[in-house]
């Protein structure tokens, strides 16, 4: 006879299958749901790819704030490998490093800021399931100095012998395929501590073992590690197996700093340098190489006048002696490019006039022109150490690759099937058109009429590095707005926000006139990208959010400041009254209504409210905004205070606390209700009796569901969510780092969560 308890969890799996509602004081239910990627295709930074020299087709990725991949061949694709981690930090890859021997294991480095968690990820199965190793140095995945490296490395010999250079830490190992790590005293550079603020250090920018110096077996003799912090001396060399060590004499001006290394078969050392850490700032760089007997050659490509740049990218073809590959970075004026040596560096071809880009399965990249640019930050470059033909390098947007490098064209086509890196800031489901259009950081956002598809291009006319906020209009779903942050060379006269006729596929920009307040000379307010805007119902009324808010009813030609309405108080359209729009006073801690199409405001009973309302988000401009408009009642509004939801049925007479003490809202969304309900679907980031993830609620916030699991938390960096008006179940999560995700209940729910991917933690030893 089974045990009383498996029977009762038997029970209470089949009443959550079921749908069953949850009792009051019950645990909190799940539901399964299948998560899918809204396809971009890249869109971040990728510092680095590392292939496997153990193994065929074997490669993995490394990004700066959205986890770590691995190429899978057979599927043509690329499995982000981090998705079940609940600590954000960890989706910032410091380095990653590819066991030369078994290609089944692999290490991540992982820590995305120096104030946050780090530790090393140990992998037995090609990063299906991992060991977590806290460690007590700090990193810096997506600091300055991400480019840098690889800072972890395998002795290719001992493969239980691993280094890790730290950034503020000096130089860490680990005798036990990691599973537990030390400083190595006897290393000259200490490192210079953890700084306060936001600065940060270099550090040991890369660790490299010669194969020549040991046997399968045996310890590598020596090792190789370059320090990238300001000093005399910059590359350290060891003879006894990392015993000891040495300052190695010679090579560039100690101003340049090594950023990437590459040891030959023979023995031979290549370095590039740049006089910056990067991704920005670099100035100027060298590349210079070591031969096994210590004599220095500077081998920099000869680039006539043009001295922009430096190096960073630097990779070897492990099929052909004498052959490597170099990339530039920070070489904004004549762009950068790839380089390729057939002879060791004595000459160089520069790829860049012989190549074409073929963007068609991501044509975001052209950025509105007619073609796409070789890459920034190319601060990642490797060749397939099987088949030198093979050549790929990261940018600050996408990965290209290309076969081709033994022909006289080459082609790069962008390499990111499956990968989704980007910042998406905020979003909207319309009750019409596009599925879903978004607001993302550095790409400005984009309208998905088919999720599957990489949109055509990315929102233009402006084109805005960050779109902070969008509205559309609740009766006509065709008219769009939109605001965000200009590119600095716009700021004095350019414009952040803009209008669309036709669900955001074009765009018309659109000015505020010049404002005085007080005593001060009269000027624009709508230049910073806190001028959040939205819509009236019937998409004839745009409200922006300026100091003193203002509407124009002719878009944009006139402009006009609404009666009664206070200072930083922003207006919020009701999505089916056109007349209906509200305000919050925060100061004041008032409501205000207008029935007049935002002619004029007075304040609401708002009865039911706390006293205070209090709203002050880390990230302003970027914020979600608090009060929300049912798109399919009006006077029907939902507001968040203070972690808790309340609601009004009455356009702001009164509100009632919709959600209870044991969930605490971090973002919310509206979706359409469920077949049994009148109240829209509430989705939610928060945490319900303890448990922190993603939630719906038919009931309007009495009860929840979780509806991610244990293997879908993507770091729980979340910035927006909104559920979609016309079909229910159907969420849309805007992620820190991995790109915009959506979600379906599941054909046939399951609550158990795989084994794989699920870490297990162990200590320092």
């Amino acid at each position: 006879m089974a045990p009383a308890r498996s029977i009762l969890a038997a029970l209470a799996l089949c009443l959550v299958s079921a749908g069953a509602p949850l009792l009051a004081g019950g645990a909190p239910r799940e539901e399964a749901y299948e998560w899918h990627n809204a396809k971009v295709g890249g869109g971040g930074f990728a510092p680095n790819i590392v292939f496997s020299r153990a193994e065929p087709d074997l490669a993995y990725l490394r990004t700066d704030m959205g986890g770590a991949y691995r190429w899978d061949a057979q599927a043509a694709r690329w499995i982000p490998l981090q998705d079940h981690t609940a600590e954000g930090s960890y989706l910032g890859i410091e380095s990653i490093a590819a066991d030369p021997v078994d290609p089944d294991k692999v290490y991540l480095a992982a820590g995305m800021y120096k104030g946050g968690e780090a530790a090393i990820w140990r992998s037995a199965d090609r990063g299906a399931s991992w060991n977590v190793v806290e460690v007590p140095f700090a990193m810096g995945g997506n600091e300055a100095g991400r480019g840098l490296g690889e800072r972890l490395a395998i002795d290719p010999n001992a493969t239980d012998i691993l280094y890790f250079g730290s950034r503020h830490d000096g130089l860490q190992r680990s005798t036990d395929a990691g599973r537990s790590w030390r400083k190595v005293a006897s290393f000259p550079h200490e490192g210079l501590g953890t700084p306060e603020g936001r600065g940060t250090n270099a550090g040991i920018s890369f660790v490299l073992f010669d194969p020549t110096s040991g046997t399968p077996g045996s310890r590598s003799r020596i090792v190789y590690a370059a320090v990238a912090d300001p000093g005399p001396q910059h590359l350290f060399r060891s003879d006894d197996a990392g015993e000891s060590w040495r300052a190695v004499p010679g090579g560039p001006g100690a101003e340049m700093l090594p950023v990437k290394g590459a040891i030959a078969d023979d023995g031979t050392l290549y370095i590039a340098y740049c006089d910056a850490i990067g991704p920005n700032g670099i100035d100027d760089g060298a590349v210079w190489k070591l031969s096994p007997a210590g004599e220095w050659t500077d081998i920099t490509p000869k680039r006539g006048g043009d001295r922009e740049g430096g190096y960073m990218g630097l990779a070897l073809d492990r099929n052909s002696p004498g052959r490597l590959a170099l990339s530039s970075v920070d070489r904004w004026g004549p762009g950068d490019t790839v380089w390729l040596s057939e002879n060791g560096g004595t000459s160089w071809t520069d790829l860049k006039p012989r190549s074409r880009r073929d963007t068609r399965a991501t044509p975001f990249l052209n950025w509105g022109e007619d073609e796409a640019e070789f890459g920034h930050w190319t601060a990642g470059l490797a060749i397939d150490p099987f088949d030198g033909g093979t050549i790929a390098y990261t940018t600050g947007a996408t990965v290209y690759r290309t076969d081709d490098a033994g022909k006289r064209r080459l082609e790069w086509r962008p390499w990111v099937e499956g990968v989704e890196q980007t910042a998406v800031i905020t979003l909207v489901s319309p009750a019409d058109g596009a599925a879903v259009i978004s607001g993302f950081g550095d790409l400005g956002g984009f309208v998905h009429d088919d999720l599957a598809v990489s949109p055509p291009t990315m929102h233009l006319n402006p084109r805005l590095t960050n779109t902070n906020n969008l509205d559309y209009a609740g009766q006509r779903p065709e008219v769009v707005v939109r605001s965000g942050s200009l590119h600095a060379e716009h700021r004095g006269e350019g414009a952040s926000l803009a209008w669309s006729g036709d669900g955001g596929h074009s765009w018309t920009p659109l000015r505020v006139l010049p404002l005085k307040l007080g005593d001060s000379p009269a000027r624009r307010f709508d230049l910073t990208g806190d001028a959040a805007i939205d819509v009236s119902a019937d998409g004839g009324v745009f409200a922006v959010a300026t100091p003193v808010g203002v509407v124009t009813r002719d878009r944009g030609e006139s402009w006009q400041v609404p009666d009664g309405l206070p200072a930083f108080a922003r207006m919020t359209a009701d999505k089916v009254d056109p007349e209906l729009f509200y305000a919050v006073d925060f100061a004041a801690n008032t409501v205000l209504v207008s029935r007049d199409g935002a002619r004029s405001f007075a304040p609401a009973a708002g009865k039911g409210l706390p006293r205070e309302l209090a709203w002050n988000p880390a990230r302003k401009r970027e914020a979600q905004y608090p009060l929300k408009a049912d798109p399919r009642r009006a006077g029907h509004l939902w507001f968040l205070l203070g972690g808790a939801l309340y609601h009004s049925a009455d356009g702001a007479g009164s509100f009632r606390r919709a959600t209870g003490r044991d969930a605490a809202i971090e973002e919310f969304g509206l979706g359409l209700h469920a077949p049994d309900r009148d109240l829209p679907a509430l989705y939610a980031v928060a945490t319900v009796e303890g448990q922190r993830g993603v939630w719906r609620s038919d009931d309007g916030g009495a009860h929840w569901v979780r509806i991610n699991d244990d293997a879908h938390q993507w770091g729980l960096r979340f910035r927006a969510i909104s559920g979609d008006p016309r079909r229910y179940g159907r969420v849309y999560l805007a992620t820190d780092g991995r790109g915009l995700i959506y979600g379906d209940p599941a054909a046939e729910a399951s609550h158990e969560s795989p084994a794989s991917g699920t870490p297990t933690r162990e200590g320092m030893q």
